[in-house]
């Protein structure tokens, strides 16, 4: 499941990190250690820090089509912005909805309790249009920098 989760987020490269008897990169191949950058982005020696991931399910009520349903996806996406913006979420995008998965979140936050308190706020979890599942994961600090290059890549915003 988690390699499936990591290909469709596109961090099929994070598999690479538990493959047996990989080469590790040499030196010269590296890029340069931006110590500034790494903090900015809460690494650890590794490249790494811890988040929550969240994986958004069909909830028991589904509203129909018209303006409230709109405005609640209004609504959430504007959630999503102002969490991106707190840097608090670092991803966020919508599944296929096969088996129910919906979307999922990643955030960067110290516990699954802060990332429930977030994830409370959102109106499709208020109003029983999408349930949360939560789960600790570990992973690379740049996921940080996903935000800014989106806005940079972005011609026209949902």
């Amino acid at each position: 499941m988690l390699r499936h989760l990591l290909l469709a987020t596109g961090l099929a490269p994070l598999l690479l990190l538990g493959t047996a008897g990989a080469e590790p990169v040499a030196e010269s191949a590296k890029p340069a250690f931006d110590a500034e950058l790494a903090t900015s982005v809460g690494a650890d020696e590794h490249g790494m820090r811890n988040y929550v991931l969240v994986v958004l399910k069909t909830g028991p009520n589904r509203m129909p089509a018209g303006p409230e349903r709109d405005a609640m996806f209004k609504g959430h996406f504007a959630n999503i912005n102002r969490l991106a913006a707190e840097r608090k979420l670092a991803l966020a995008g919508p599944f296929d909805g096969v088996d129910g998965w919906r979307g999922m979140f990643v955030f960067a936050v110290k516990d699954i309790e802060e990332a429930k308190a977030l994830v409370a706020t959102d109106p499709v979890i208020i109003n029983g249009e999408m349930v949360a599942e939560y789960h600790k994961y570990y992973g690379s600090a740049a996921l940080m920098l996903v935000n800014e290059a989106h806005q940079r890549v972005t011609k026209t915003a949902f």
